[in-house]
């Protein structure tokens, strides 16, 4: 069997496994739309657009711009408002711009929900994904602060911009200077280049309390004020899934939604709506909830020992 025969095999083991995990646990399997009227807004990942003009159908309902969604995030949320029970998806999800050996502008994303669930059990869940998908240990926990200060010694919590600034110095330089004043992108930028590359090697990590200020969707933490419910799964220095306490007040998600859009319009990026279907969907109530989205096609890179996204997918863009 040619390599790439035998990872479409390795992939079908992988969803069948995943399915079975989750199945058995009570959740229901969902599928949330790829096109919809809004998307998730976040300051650095964008979305590809679409023009309801192109759809050939007239409906005074119909939005004039579509996207096709970066994460189904806010529909499986919408469904969780309506009274769905826990629930994940698997499918695919779009980000423009994004290629190189861990992106592709097309991936899959597996995305799940656990009503009543918490931070600690999302952790529990994801850590006995990870560990019995990759055939590894069990998962090591490490706070976002405990891998600064390990890796660089750094407290990023505590520290200086001129810290923050001087410890960027071994990166790109071109991004340190876009970045000169942005704390959270100058700590982004950290984490992607020199803390992220040296997590997860032994077995699988996942880090916790992240900076209040890269909170996403995530409550505040119970235990420190300067944190947020929020953690990441890494293996072999890649990230592979992101996760929530998910955060319930509408008008602290509307006030994030136009805090990262106000970010975006100042890097040049496209304006996005903000009052969206998630945030009305929510003013009618969202359960207590955690949330997790996972990368499949990183975990099955992992999983095989590939080196590059495209040695696991059927048809990366250029060639789909």
């Amino acid at each position: 069997m040619t390599p790439q025969l035998q990872h479409l095999q390795d992939r079908a083991e992988l969803l069948r496994f995943i399915r079975q995990f989750f199945d058995s646990r009570g959740f229901l399997e969902v599928q949330p739309p790829s096109l919809c009227r809004d998307c998730v807004v976040d300051p650095y990942i964008d979305p590809i657009t679409v023009s309801s003009g192109q759809f050939g159908i007239g409906h005074p309902e119909l939005a004039a711009t579509y996207y096709l969604q970066t994460s189904p995030e806010s529909a499986m949320k919408r469904m969780l408002a309506a009274g769905a029970p826990s629930i994940y998806s698997i499918g695919p999800v779009f980000r423009l711009g994004e290629r190189g050996p861990r992106h592709n502008l097309e991936f899959t994303m597996l995305e799940w929900y656990e009503v009543g669930g918490d931070a600690a059990s999302a952790i529990g869940l994801l850590g006995e994904l990870a560990s019995e998908s990759l055939r590894t240990e069990a998962t090591e926990t490490v706070s976002y602060q405990q891998a600064f200060q390990r890796t660089i010694d750094l407290d990023p919590l505590g520290a200086t911009l001129d810290e923050i600034r001087n410890a960027a110095e071994t990166c790109d330089h071109s991004l340190v200077l876009s970045l000169a004043d942005d704390r959270d992108g100058l700590l982004d930028l950290l984490m992607s280049e020199v803390v992220g590359p040296t997590l997860g090697w032994q077995r699988p990590l996942i880090l916790t309390d992240y900076p209040i200020t890269q909170a996403a969707l995530a409550k505040p933490s119970a235990d420190d004020p300067r944190c947020a419910a929020r953690f990441e799964l890494f293996s072999h220095g890649i990230e592979l899934a992101n996760g929530y306490d998910e955060l319930l007040d509408p008008d602290v998600l509307l006030q994030r939604a136009e805090a990262n859009n106000q970010m975006r319009c100042q890097s040049g990026r496209m304006s996005l709506q903000t009052n969206t279907t998630l945030v009305k969907a929510m003013r009618l109530g969202l359960p207590q909830c955690s949330g997790v989205a996972l990368g499949v096609d990183r975990l099955l890179m992992i999983r095989v020992g590939a080196s590059s996204i495209d040695q696991v997918l059927p048809f990366p863009i250029e060639v789909a």
